[in-house]
């Protein structure tokens, strides 16, 4: 059975357990009542590779690459790689035909050692190093996105030949939304002003180096956007700017990078992102831009990370306690937290999690699971619904951690970080190894 039928663990119908719109896409409930992904018992994983562990559904990551594929056709998609990069991660991306942004010399050199095609990585970064700049001209980076003054003046320094870039713009379009994040206004720290004439001056520094090429400009809204509008509203201003670039210079740009950020669903009823109504305002807008100045219609790039892989991960922990405060809070104290997922004390984050072990027939209690750090605000989900009957021992499943979780991972009170488990058709491997106390000891010098 699979995540779009009903479960029967014990040979009748129950409610299904898990929403398709949160859940890996292969996510079902075994004849024993354990949640599977990948054709894998959750709970098999946990005990062979310990916990916490992140799980990450290949077959979910791959279709969601060829979903965007798909639904935005005659636009490059790019996977942004910050949201979560392994090597093995970097090479399903290449097989799928993406290319990946990075930003930083770590990121590269894992994306590089995926076996992606340097021509098809783009670098990013508001405070890029000259040594990370370096770096990227060495590997012959497809595309670096400049960011500010000093930038263009150390890239222009370390290139050896023609260096590709864009310059990022802010277009000062705002979002709204569920949780939404914005980054396209100019009162933020990334990119050129469009409106304050720093995105020309920009464009003026770097067409002045000869070791440069302009090939286009690049935005970003923000993150968690599920209102496709705001991107036609997007290109319609950078359309306007290249159209001016033009003017001044006589120089055509070919490339209008529009960012990622497209909102996935944490919770069931969460908004989503709409590809298919993306694709549509991106072609309506480029057409009504591109005749309105006259200007030759430039090449599309997106830049989904969360997406693609956000749903495709699943973060299992061992419940550690389980105790009733004064008032009837509950807390269930598992044997990760804040340094394994840092967004809901960072953003306040909310998170589905399901027992993964067994399915129980108890009532269901409010509660809170609560990270093992020291600290007030280490929870994993606040005022969620589980079974009574939870148990130290049991396994908690959360959903949609593929992204920004072993990326963001800490060291605090030096707890080694989770190993990365693929799962596909039956069968888990290890992309990543748990980070041992050893690892911890070898970079102490003192």
């Amino acid at each position: 059975m699979t995540l779009l039928d009903f479960v029967r663990p014990l040979g009748r119908a129950v409610p299904r357990r898990f929403d398709p719109a949160v859940w890996p896409v292969t996510t079902h409930s075994d004849d024993e009542g354990r949640l599977c992904v990948g054709g894998v018992p959750l709970v098999d994983i946990a005990n062979e590779f310990g916990t916490p562990a992140y799980v990450l559904d290949e077959t979910d990551f791959r279709r969601r690459a060829r979903h965007y594929r798909k639904a935005l056709r005659g636009i490059d998609v790019v996977y942004a790689g910050k949201a979560l990069l392994t090597t093995a991660v970097a090479r399903w991306a290449r097989e799928e035909c993406l290319g990946v942004d990075v930003c930083s010399s770590g990121e590269l050199a894992v994306a590089v050692a995926g076996g992606v095609d340097p021509a098809r990585i783009v670098m990013h970064g508001n405070a890029k190093s000259p040594d990370e700049l370096r770096d990227a001209v060495r590997a012959g980076v497809g595309r670096i996105v400049v960011d500010s003054w000093i930038e263009i003046a150390y890239l222009a320094g370390a290139a050896r030949r023609r260096q590709p870039v864009l310059v990022r713009v802010t277009p000062d379009v705002d979002i709204h939304g569920h949780r939404a994040v914005t980054t396209g206004i100019a009162d933020q720290k990334f990119g050129f002003s469009l409106a304050a004439g720093h995105a020309a001056e920009a464009v003026n520094r770097v067409l002045a180096h000869p070791s440069l090429d302009l090939a286009g400009l690049h935005c970003h809204l923000g993150s968690q956007v599920s209102d496709a509008a705001p991107y036609g509203e997007a290109i319609r201003r950078v359309v306007a700017a290249m159209a001016d670039i033009r003017a001044r210079h006589g120089v055509i740009l070919t490339e209008l990078n529009i960012g990622g950020g497209h909102a996935i669903p944490y919770m069931p009823g969460d908004p989503e992102l709409d590809l298919d109504e993306l694709g549509r305002v991106i072609e309506d807008a480029l057409d009504e831009a591109c005749a309105a100045e006259h200007f030759p219609r430039p090449t599309v790039v997106v830049e989904p990370g969360r997406a693609i892989g956000g749903r495709a991960g699943v973060t299992l922990y061992r419940v550690c306690s389980v105790r009733t405060q004064p008032g009837d809070r509950s807390f269930v104290a598992v044997d990760g937290g804040m340094s394994d997922n840092p967004r809901v004390a960072i953003y306040g984050s909310r998170y589905t999690v399901a027992l993964a072990n067994r399915h129980s027939r108890a009532a269901r209690q409010r509660v809170t699971v609560a990270g093992r750090h020291c600290e007030a605000g280490d929870e994993i989900a606040r005022d969620i619904e589980l079974p009574a009957d939870v148990n130290p021992g049991d396994v908690l499943a959360v959903a949609c951690t593929g992204a920004y979780h072993h990326s963001m991972a800490s060291n605090y009170n030096l707890v080694g970080r989770p190993p990365v488990v693929a799962v596909r058709d039956g069968r888990a491997r290890e992309l990543v190894r748990r980070e041992t106390i050893a690892d911890l000891l070898a970079r102490d010098l003192g």
